[in-house]
């Protein structure tokens, strides 16, 4: 087994929250070529497909590309881990599904609450089961207090978006009309976490990053691009492709969060990991209202205190508390 280099805590968090700027980045561009395009599924497409021809060019041009390029299949035939792996880019293809289909229904707000709760269960759960690289990390009181805190924060930080822009609620008949699509994007959201467990299980078999999100956007290119064959086959294209270089830039964000995913979960843990993808996903957004903003871009006094109650939420997932700690002492002998 070839096994990459461990980064300090202090060092790892940071760069999470990093990889997490990345993310509204990314939805901001796909959004805008989905509109373009009118068609989401083939914006998706558009931005795994770029993503994969900038890890292969990555893979094929450095020393470390190529020497995990060299040991992605062996790895895989002598089942250093679980071959279901290789589809962890699957996951990436159906969270862009839930985007598409369920947004506009229930709008960017609730959609944002829904798949932070499902990463966020599924980082404890993951950790506890040791599906990571990092192995098994307990369930204690301080890491449960710290996910509620952040998912009160998550919403908190949305609730001008609900106020600005209704909940779908009103015009989809009611609560009830929002529990299946609900479903969606908590199912997408929890699956995140075990998508990260199983990059950061690969990457420290092919011994780099670099490998593990290249077979990443193979396996969610082959997922899209035969739902966009069926897609064709029914409706027809959409419109043309834009001529403007920025719109094929989605595809390289995702190889920024995905491959420093796969890296620090090493480090962090799965939990830890997403907690700080969530909290640059945070500040990532409140920068594009501010500097950006998009029609509808809602900058109020709670989103800003959400994000920063987001990370004060981390830093206390984060911290080696006692063990004792949140269960009082344990009793001596």
């Amino acid at each position: 087994m070839t096994s990459t280099s461990r980064l300090p805590v202090l060092a790892g968090l940071p760069l999470a929250v990093g990889a997490g700027l990345a993310i509204p980045v990314q939805g901001r561009i796909n959004g805008a070529l989905g509109a373009r395009l009118d068609d989401g599924i083939s914006a998706a497409v558009v931005s795994f497909s770029t993503g994969l021809l900038v890890m292969i060019l990555i893979s094929l041009l450095l020393p470390r590309g190529r020497a995990g390029l060299a040991r992605i299949i062996p790895a895989v035939r002598s089942r250093a881990f679980p071959p279901a792996y290789v589809l962890a880019g699957g996951i990436g293809a159906l969270f862009v599904f839930a985007q598409t289909f369920t947004v506009g229904i229930l709008g960017v707000a609730l959609f944002t609450v829904a798949t932070v709760t499902g990463q966020t269960v599924s980082g404890l759960l993951v950790d506890q089961l040791g599906l990571g690289p990092a192995g098994k990390k307990s369930v204690t009181g301080i890491r449960v207090v710290g996910c509620i805190l952040t998912i009160a924060a998550v919403a908190w930080a949305v609730s001008p978006r609900f106020a600005a822009s209704g909940s779908g609620a009103e015009s989809g008949g009611g609560a009830a009309a929002l529990l299946l699509p609900l479903l969606l994007p908590v199912a997408a959201g929890f699956l995140m976490s075990f998508q990260q467990a199983m990059n950061g299980t690969a990457t420290v078999h092919y011994g780099t990053p670099i490998a593990a999100t290249l077979v990443n956007f193979i396996a969610g290119c082959l997922v899209l691009w035969t739902v966009l064959a069926i897609k064709l086959v029914v409706a027809g294209p959409g419109n043309p492709l834009p001529a403007e270089w920025w719109y094929y830039l989605g595809g390289p964000m995702g190889c920024v969060f995905i491959g420093l995913g796969a890296l620090l979960v090493r480090t962090l843990g799965v939990l830890v990991t997403g907690l700080g993808m969530i909290a640059g996903q945070l500040m990532g957004s409140l920068a594009l209202d501010v500097f950006v903003p998009a029609p509808g871009s809602v900058v109020a006094l709670p989103t800003v205190l959400g994000t920063i109650l987001t990370l004060a939420a981390i830093i206390l997932a984060t911290l080696p508390w006692p063990r004792g700690a949140l269960r009082g002492r344990r009793p001596v002998g």
